[in-house]
């Protein structure tokens, strides 16, 4: 799985990616928001995101979707995106480095509302 840098981030969700934060409510609180990014806990992630699911979010919409899954440091991240795999979602994959990268790398965070999916 190729995991992507903070700019590939961007121009993935440019062109239509799929971008979920994965992380607690507590890393969000005392990291920020993850922008343009849905969050979803990781607890019911895979269902929220299979295309066959009665309780998927509506942006779950067949096994194509790209979907790049961002979470604190990149390594639950990483295991999430491998289970999405795992179901048939193949185009999976996160950030690496997670939000403390993209964060230090100059890129925004904020602390406004969040599009939350339970």
């Amino acid at each position: 799985m190729e995991r992507l840098s903070p700019a590939q981030l961007l121009a993935e969700r440019a062109a239509g990616a799929l971008v979920v934060d994965t992380r607690t409510p507590a890393h969000r609180a005392a990291q920020g928001e993850f922008p343009g990014a849905l969050v979803i806990d990781r607890t019911v992630l895979e269902w929220r995101l299979d295309p066959t699911c009665p309780y998927r979010v509506p942006e779950a919409t067949g096994w194509d979707l790209r979907v790049v899954l961002v979470c604190r440091h990149g390594y639950s991240s990483s295991l999430a995106a491998a289970s999405l795999r795992a179901i048939g979602l193949s185009r999976a994959t996160d950030l690496d480095g997670g939000v403390e990268r993209w964060m230090a790398e100059g890129f925004a965070v904020h602390h406004g509302p969040v599009d939350l999916r339970e």
